[in-house]
């Protein structure tokens, strides 16, 4: 897969089937779809073309609602990476700024798909709707078609609910629930994040659990209910086993500040600013308030014993 970032630079392509959007996760119902564009594609002999935006548009069209409530399956990185499994052959990430989104469905159809891409089939879900306060949809396309020169084909209701239930119900199991198989029942994938190693106060090495303190790269990721979970660590090229706490850490603090904290089984490395890849496995338990240190030790030992029971 070829990834052009910007229009400006791509050359039009003999024969093109085309699709967008933002597909965040780029789960089961997104991986339907793509399917589809690429059999559809295989039927004349054309390219698929992906249109994707960074950053999400409604980070642009509706930044402090989006700062506050927006939280993101897969960033660019993560997108991008899932896409090159699916079997594109062009990702096309527009930068979604204010003065893209006033382009109106027109100039969008005519500058890009028409005259940068050259695009001959467009594959569009009826109730997509693009252009400037999203104007345009299937029933104007597939009315201009032979205007514009190129086909207009449908994907069924059905293929963009499945995609819709997917993503709310990715979302839902992993902040409300936890429950991280069903998320990666929809994902295909278990579902991950990244961050940087940062310095905490050692309580962990004290007790005799050492932890990574982990610090997002991004502030939209979306992060899993509260709670101790069995996990995977990518750090220094090898995938090593642990179990994360993500929570108010209440027997050792005041319980105030959110943190994530991962223990790395039989790892003593340091790592320090180092970027790690977390991924979830399985919900052990909520986080829950010890009497005295004690006792939380001993749940300690009990939930990496669980932890390694799911890891294997």
């Amino acid at each position: 897969m070829k990834v052009h970032y910007g229009i400006e630079n791509f050359k039009p392509l003999e024969k093109a089937t085309v699709t967008s959007g933002t597909f965040d996760g780029v789960h089961f119902g997104h991986q339907q779809i793509l399917s589809h564009l690429r059999k559809t594609a295989e039927e004349d002999g054309s390219e698929t073309v992906l249109i994707t935006f960074w950053p999400h548009p409604r980070f642009t069209l509706q930044p402090e609602v989006a700062k506050k409530e927006l939280k993101l399956i897969t960033n660019l990185e993560e997108k991008i990476d899932r896409l090159k499994e699916e079997g594109i052959d062009h990702l096309i990430v527009l930068k979604f700024d204010k003065k893209f989104s006033q382009m109106t469905s027109l100039e969008f159809v005519q500058e890009i798909l028409i005259n940068k891409i050259n695009t001959t089939k467009l594959v569009i879900g009826y109730d997509h709707r693009f252009g400037r306060n999203r104007e345009g949809g299937f029933d104007y396309l597939k009315q201009h078609q032979k205007d514009f020169g190129f086909e207009v084909e449908e994907i069924t209701k059905q293929e963009i609910e499945d995609a819709a239930v997917s993503s709310t119900a990715i979302r839902k199991a992993i902040l409300d629930d936890g429950n991280v198989e069903t998320a990666e029942k929809y994902l295909g994938y278990h579902y991950s994040f990244k961050g940087k190693v940062v310095s905490g106060n050692r309580i962990g090495r004290k007790i005799g659990f050492p932890t990574a303190n982990i610090e997002l790269l991004d502030s939209f990721k979306l992060l899993p209910k509260i709670g101790v979970y069995a996990v995977t660590v990518d750090v220094e090229g090898k995938e090593r086993k642990g179990m994360m706490n993500i929570g108010n850490r209440p027997t050792v603090t005041d319980g105030i500040l959110k943190t994530i904290e991962v223990n790395i089984f039989d790892f003593e490395g340091d790592i320090y600013d180092q970027e790690v890849k977390v991924s979830l496995i399985h919900r052990i338990r909520s986080e829950m308030k010890f009497d005295g240190v004690e006792a939380l030790i001993a749940q300690l030992h009990e939930d990496k014993k669980a932890a390694l029971s799911v890891l294997g």
